[in-house]
């Protein structure tokens, strides 16, 4: 049982490495941009 354990974590990292290979690597969410205040009166 262990050997079967084994081989199907194998097929595993096999398939995902094959996955990563073809589409590019997991795609991280983009960063959450800050929002910078700014002083929008206008100048008389």
């Amino acid at each position: 049982m262990d050997f079967i354990d084994q081989v199907l974590e194998k097929l595993r990292e096999w398939a995902r490495k094959l996955v990563d290979a073809l589409l590019g690597p997991e795609a991280e969410p983009e960063p959450e941009l800050i929002p910078i205040p700014v002083n929008d009166r206008q100048r008389r």
